[in-house]
C-alpha cells in the first residue's frame, strides 16, 4: 500500500465541520490498494485536525474514477497538481515539487498496473513523470541488480557444493576400498 500526502490549494472556511473539529488542519490523499483479489485501488482524502493523531476520511474514489491528472506546468518543478474525478475536482499543493513527482510516479505505475480498461489522462506532467529515470524504474533496476548478484552467489554456491559432494563421493570409495583391504590383511594374518 501507497500513501502521498498533498495540501489543499483552497482552503475553505467551513464554520462548523460534522466532525466536530475546528480550526487547522492538514489534508492528505493516499493511494491505497487491496490485498485480496480481486484487488482494488482507492485514493482516500483524509484530514488530520490540529493536535489530533487520528484522521478523519472526508472523501473516497475508487481508481477507476479518475479520469485526468493534471500537473499544471510541464515545464517547471510545481507542487501544485489537479485531479479531475467522474464526480468531483480537486486542487492540490504538495509539500514539495519532488513529493508531487513521487506521487504522480506512484499513481502512473497503480493506473498502468491495475486499470484495464479506462486509464486516466496525464496532461502538463514532466517527461520524468511517465517514464526514464523515475524512482520505480531506479527501485526495478536495483531489485533486478540485486536478484542477478543473488542468482549468481546461488549458483557458485551450487559449484562448489557439487564439487564437495564429489569429493566426498570420493573419500568414501577410498575409505571403503581402506576398509576392504585392511579387512583382508586381518583375515590373512588371523589364520
Amino acid at each position: 500500500m501507497s500513501a502521498k500526502s498533498a495540501i489543499r490549494r483552497t482552503k475553505k472556511k467551513i464554520p462548523f465541520l460534522a466532525t466536530g473539529g475546528q480550526g487547522e488542519y492538514l489534508t492528505y490523499i493516499c493511494l491505497s490498494v487491496t490485498n485480496k483479489k480481486p484487488t482494488q485501488a482507492s485514493i482516500t482524502k483524509v484530514k488530520q485536525f490540529e493536535g489530533s493523531t487520528s484522521f478523519v476520511r472526508r472523501s473516497q474514489w475508487m481508481l477507476e474514477q479518475l479520469r485526468q491528472v493534471n500537473g499544471i506546468d510541464p515545464n517547471r518543478d510545481s507542487a501544485e497538481f489537479d485531479l479531475l474525478f467522474e464526480n468531483a475536482f480537486d486542487q492540490w499543493v504538495a509539500s514539495t515539487a519532488s513529493e508531487k513527482c513521487t506521487f504522480f510516479q506512484i499513481l502512473h505505475h497503480t493506473c498502468q498496473r491495475y486499470l484495464t480498461d479506462r486509464k486516466p489522462e496525464f496532461i502538463n506532467c514532466q517527461s520524468k513523470i511517465m517514464g526514464g529515470n523515475s524512482i520505480l524504474h531506479s527501485a526495478a533496476d536495483s531489485v533486478t541488480s540485486a536478484v542477478q548478484k543473488a542468482s549468481q552467489a546461488l549458483n557458485e554456491r551450487g559449484e562448489r557444493l557439487g564439487r564437495a559432494e564429489e569429493k566426498t563421493e570420493d573419500m568414501k570409495n577410498s575409505a571403503q576400498q581402506f576398509a576392504e583391504t585392511a579387512h583382508k590383511l586381518a583375515m590373512k594374518h588371523k589364520c
